[in-house]
Parts: C-alpha cells; sequence; structure tokens
C-alpha cells in the first residue's frame, strides 16, 4: 500500500515526495516522461533572492526556503549517494546609475533586519576578472544567493525514494504537481485562467568557475557549477510554438552575456536548452488542497523560482496532506488564482 501518490517528477512533485518519504510515509511518484522531463531538467540553477525591501510573504516564504536549502540538499545527496551540485556562493551584480546605487544602499540596511543577521546584502567596488561591467564602478554582493544543477539535484531526489514509474493507479493522498501543462488542464477544469507556461532558452559553456559566485547583469543569471560549466539563461517567452526548440532569442541571449562578461569570451558552447516553466495566475507558487476533490492536492507554479522554494515548499505540503496542518500563506494558496 502507498500513502501518498505523487503525480510529477518535476522539482516540486519530486521535494513533495521526499518531504513525505522522511517523515514516515510509503510514496509513489508517476511521471510518464520520467525524472525532470519538463523545466526542471534544465542547466541554470539559480537560487537567487528578492530584493531586501517591501517585505512580504512571498519574499519571507523564499528567504525561509533559501536558509534551509544548505542542510537540506546535504541530506537528500547523503541519502541518495548522489551529487546535487549546491553550494551556496553568492551573487554579484552591477549598480548601473546613481539612482541604482541609492536603493542599492537603501537594500543592504533593510537586509541587515530582513535577513535576520543571517545573510549579507553589499554594496562594493568591482573589482576581480569574474565580475559583470559596471557603469558606477560599484557592485551588489549577497551573500544568500546559492545554485544548484537542475539536472544532479533531480536524480538525487529520485534516488531518495522507490523508483518513478510511468503508470500507476492513485493510492492515498494524491499531490498534482504536473508542470505547466497541469496548469493549462486546470485552467480548463475550473473555467478561467489559473496559470499557463512561460518558454525559457538557456545555455551551456565549458568554463571552470566553479568556486565562482553567480553573476546577474542584463536580466541574464550566469551560474558556475560544480562540474567545470557555466550556466546562461534566460528568456521568457509567453508565446511559443516550439516548447523544446532553440532559436534565434537564444544567440542573442549569449551574445549579451559575451557583452556584459568579457571573461567568458571564447568558452565552447557545449549544450543549448529550451523548456517550458509553469507560472500561476498569482505569480507565486500554487499550493494547497484541490477544490471539492477530498484527498488531493495541488502542488505546481514554481516558475523561475521553484529550485529555491522547493525545501520549503515540500515541508508545508508534507503538513498539509500527512498531518491536514495548513500552514500555506496568503498569495500561495490554490483559491488565490480561483474567481472571487
Amino acid at each position: 500500500m502507498v500513502d501518498v501518490t505523487v503525480r510529477g517528477a518535476g522539482i516540486f512533485g519530486l521535494s513533495v515526495a521526499w518531504a513525505c518519504a522522511r517523515r514516515g510515509a510509503r510514496v509513489q511518484v508517476v511521471d510518464p516522461h520520467g525524472v525532470g522531463a519538463g523545466s526542471s531538467g534544465g542547466i541554470v540553477g539559480a537560487l537567487a533572492p528578492h530584493t531586501p525591501e517591501n517585505w512580504n510573504p512571498k519574499k519571507a516564504f523564499q528567504f525561509d526556503s533559501l536558509m534551509m536549502a544548505q542542510d537540506w540538499w546535504a541530506e537528500v545527496a547523503q541519502v541518495s549517494g548522489l551529487p546535487t551540485g549546491y553550494a551556496r556562493g553568492g551573487r554579484v551584480q552591477p549598480v548601473l546609475d546613481a539612482h541604482g546605487l541609492e536603493l542599492a544602499h537603501a537594500r543592504a540596511e533593510g537586509a541587515k533586519t530582513l535577513w535576520q543577521g543571517k545573510a549579507v546584502w553589499s554594496v562594493e567596488e568591482a573589482s576581480g576578472e569574474w565580475c559583470p561591467q559596471s557603469p558606477t564602478g560599484m557592485v551588489i554582493r549577497d551573500t544568500l544567493s546559492g545554485r544548484l544543477h537542475p539536472r544532479m539535484a533531480s536524480r538525487a531526489l529520485a534516488g531518495c525514494f522507490p523508483p518513478v514509474v510511468a503508470d500507476a493507479p492513485d493510492q492515498g493522498a494524491v499531490v498534482w504537481a504536473t508542470g505547466w501543462r497541469g496548469l493549462l488542464d486546470l485552467s480548463e477544469r475550473f473555467g478561467r485562467m489559473m496559470g499557463a507556461g512561460v518558454k525559457g532558452q538557456s545555455a551551456l559553456l565549458r568554463y571552470d568557475a566553479r568556486d565562482a559566485p553567480q553573476l546577474f547583469a542584463d536580466a541574464l543569471h550566469i551560474v558556475p557549477h560544480a562540474d567545470g560549466t557555466v550556466a546562461i539563461g534566460s528568456t521568457s517567452e509567453r508565446e511559443f510554438d516550439a516548447p523544446d526548440t532553440c532559436d534565434d532569442q537564444l544567440d542573442d541571449v549569449i551574445a549579451r552575456a559575451l557583452s556584459a562578461f568579457p571573461v567568458l569570451e571564447g568558452a565552447e558552447v557545449i549544450e543549448r536548452w529550451a523548456g517550458v516553466r509553469p507560472r500561476a495566475r498569482s505569480r507565486a507558487p500554487m499550493l494547497g488542497a484541490w477544490p471539492n476533490r477530498p484527498g488531493h492536492f495541488i502542488a505546481n507554479g514554481g516558475f523561475k523560482i521553484g529550485f529555491g522554494m522547493a525545501p520549503k515548499v515540500a515541508e508545508v505540503m508534507a503538513d498539509l496532506v500527512l498531518e491536514g496542518r495548513d500552514t500555506i500563506p496568503q498569495g500561495f494558496r490554490v483559491e488565490d488564482n480561483l474567481p472571487s
């Protein structure tokens, strides 16, 4: 017998299954396409925080999850015996003008309180080769950002419980974590747009900066991985015909990255990736009980922050599914996406 059936082997489905399994539940994960077949099989893996200002439940939830990440992913690696690529190496981004510099200093002060002394947001002089070009000569450096390798992390999670199966009947509580196509299905069921997919394209370069922080400039994430590669991403395309196909928009991303980060000039592009990320209507993850469908639950809408949110999403969903304890904040709830 199974206590929890999770439908979907992306980051939310795998994380919820692991959180339930580590509490003693018998779980099965069902996905006809296998582990990380959607956007969770990507290559970027930036775990970046929101700015430390205008605090709200979404920012607080993400902060808690990022603070949980190091121990959480270390346990996944220990139990599975597989690497996740996780490291909390921080992030550096340029300050573009005088107004941005004023904001950066104000946010540094805000971080002292909002980040509870557990991480730092500082304004420093740009220096060194591994640094974005900055018109002001100043950069923002934070110590909260982390990174992991999405494919490694997904495989490691899947190694913490029985193998993912392509098909199986529902047993026990059922968690639907079925990505962007699942959001379209929900929209059809509820008769309104609950969410949709946003296509992203990214590239992987052969460049060893494994101990360096991630960089962010011109809306691009530059993420060094522990295997001697650097990921560049990504586009955000609301309209698309070919979900898994790369095109000249990725060429533009690569060109912008090389312009913003000359240190990468000449690095070999070893992979181009395209996939569709699930974005809920509320723009926050959609979590909770499926209305009027007892025993069924929804965990979807990770969009660009799914891996960063995963540790806490998994724990609050396990609270709800196994213990009936609802600790999901306002703005994340399924009903926040429903008609009023």
